[in-house]
């Protein structure tokens, strides 16, 4: 069986993917001899419950010119499962749904769909494999508020560090441990769930009004999605400090003990570890060899810094011994300690939230399940499931109505997902405490254009559920909705009105350039900002696009 790839995104959010070699190759469907009367210029946006339907310009249709891709929120994708996978049901596509009447239509349209697709090639190439590798990590933009962040932290720290080191800074020379414990403490800061969602809220209440610019609002969009870069930035250079405190130390061993030197250097071993897992080609083709080796290593180099933190201040060098007469009134006096202390409890917060609950998990199609959970829950939050919370969690975007009930659209694509569907679980464990990304800044803007493809839908379904302060447009481009989202999903987007929500169904009208027919909308629309949901691939492109236009725009990002 060919392996499972995955990649971190949305804030944080794991999507699991399986490389293809082009998920563009669709032919461009024949019309139908019932809907010729339609014009050769023009096609319709068909629409259930009415006779009514939306109509945008043929030249939307135009083949993306997006690369191949192989990412849940992609509207073709081949599914080669091979290898000993033979009970599993091989998918041509994930995303297929349309809302077309009446039912003989749907099926005579299909019917023809089907059979001018190209099935794509069964196995990628490495050409793609490095395709998307290449535009996670450098389509992007060189000069991305992200890298800027990384680059503005780690030239602060080599500063500090370089006057240290010719003894111009006398303080950070004599707590060299005290810096590298304050960036690791950074660093969990940036990527704490619990301290992001307030952040988050905080800057809604703040920036959520008419009166504040809208530059003001984007730059703290950008700001709030590229923490990561802080965080990494933060992980280099606590492996610099705890080197050259290592150093000095090794330097000074005749007023020290082997013991301390013992646990520093563990957990200088531990965080190299952690951050070379953390790699973005690592990240990238081995994403669970990441994640657990983040997880684990990070674990264990909390619990030895606790270690060091206590023997540094129970010894005492004149008498090279250690002393635990008053050892606490000494700990809460030190800075290493209360750091020390911040970083447990933002580690600890999610993990005492975690429980087992009751789910109730449908599958309309073998495409996708949809994971019901009681309770509800805000727009724009994220959540995250696991069947073994010390081996895996993925997250995804939530879907409710902030009442009684919230659900998540998982589609079928790596092994977790797949076992939904072949497998339905009657319990999962949850984190719940759930967790903001850039959709939750939804509510900090006038009017917004939200742009999804396939089950990136999930994310934004909840803005269309409950009362929301922005104006939002919707722009949904899948396949076959009904067929593998359920009808339930459909009804959710089809009870609204037709101004504020536009589905494209490529079944019947083919791939459109998502790109064009964004900024199309968005200038209709009069949208403040764009937010798209797709593939690394498609929300570059859309974001590029408004962007050459004047408008605002943003998408997942690496490492977001």
């Amino acid at each position: 069986m060919e392996t499972q790839v995955r990649f971190t995104s949305c804030r944080g959010v794991a999507f699991e993917i399986k490389p293809h070699a082009d998920p563009f190759a669709i032919a461009t469907p024949q019309r139908a001899p019932e809907m010729t009367s339609y014009g050769s210029n023009r096609f319709w946006l068909p629409w259930s419950g009415g006779s009514s339907s939306r109509v945008a310009p043929s030249s939307l249709t135009q083949r993306s010119m997006s690369k191949a891709s192989s990412h849940f929120c992609d509207l073709d994708l081949d599914l080669d499962l091979g290898g000993n996978e033979g009970n599993d049901v091989v998918f041509k596509t994930l995303e297929e749904g349309a809302f077309i009447e009446p039912q003989k239509h749907v099926e005579r349209e299909q019917a023809k769909v089907a059979s001018n697709i190209n099935p794509p090639p069964s196995k990628p190439s490495r050409g793609h494999e490095s395709s998307r590798l290449s535009v996670i990590l450098l389509d992007q933009g060189l000069f991305t508020v992200y890298k800027r962040l990384f680059v503005v932290c780690l030239t602060l720290n080599v500063v500090a560090l370089v006057l240290a080191a010719t003894r111009h800074f006398p303080y950070s020379r004599n707590r060299a441990a005290l810096f590298s414990i304050a960036n690791i403490f950074a660093l969990t800061l940036c990527r704490s769930e619990a301290f992001l969602r307030v952040a988050f809220w905080l800057t809604v209440k703040l920036l959520g009004h008419s009166c504040v610019p809208l530059p003001a609002k984007t730059a703290t969009t950008s700001l709030l999605q590229s923490l990561g870069g802080i965080h990494s930035g933060c992980g280099i250079s606590s492996l610099a400090w705890l080197v050259y405190a290592l150093l000095l130390t090794i330097k000074d061993r005749a007023n020290t003990s082997p013991e301390i030197i013992g646990v520093a250097s563990a957990i200088l071993v531990l965080i190299a570890l952690s951050s070379l897992s953390a790699f973005p080609l690592v990240r990238h083709l081995h994403h669970n060899v990441f994640e657990r080796t983040h997880r684990f290593a990070g674990w264990l180099a909390l619990c030895l810094l606790w270690g060091f933190v206590i023997l540094t201040v129970a010894y005492d060098p004149r008498t090279k011994s250690y002393k635990s007469h008053e050892l606490g009134s000494r700990l809460v006096r030190q800075q290493e300690f209360w750091f020390t202390v911040g970083i447990t409890v933002l580690i600890i917060i999610p993990w005492v939230t975690v429980r087992r609950v009751p789910v109730k998990v449908s599958s309309p199609s073998g495409h996708a399940s949809i994971i019901k959970f009681p309770g509800g829950v805000k727009a724009g939050i994220l959540g995250r499931i696991s069947p073994s919370p010390l081996s895996e969690w993925h997250a995804f975007g939530i879907i409710s109505n902030g009442k009684d009930e919230h659900m998540m659209l998982a589609g079928a694509v790596g092994d977790f997902t797949k076992s939904l569907v072949a497998n339905p679980p009657t319990h999962l464990w949850v984190r719940q405490v759930h967790f903001a990304g850039l959709p939750y800044l939804v509510n900090m803007y006038e009017r917004v254009l939200l742009v999804a493809t396939g089950s990136g839908i999930c994310v934004f379904l909840s803005f269309l559920l409950q009362p929301c302060r922005a104006s939002v447009c919707l722009l949904w481009v899948a396949k076959n909705v009904e067929q593998n989202f359920g009808k339930e999903i459909k009804e959710m987007v089809s009870r609204h009105p037709r101004d504020k929500v536009i589905v494209h169904d490529t079944a019947v009208h083919g791939r459109p350039n998502v790109a064009k027919m964004s900024v199309d909308t968005a200038t209709k629309w009069g949208a403040d900002v764009v937010i798209v949901t797709s593939n690394p691939e498609g929300s570059r492109d859309v974001v590029n696009a408004c962007k050459t236009q004047g408008i605002a725009a943003f998408g997942p990002i690496w490492d977001s």
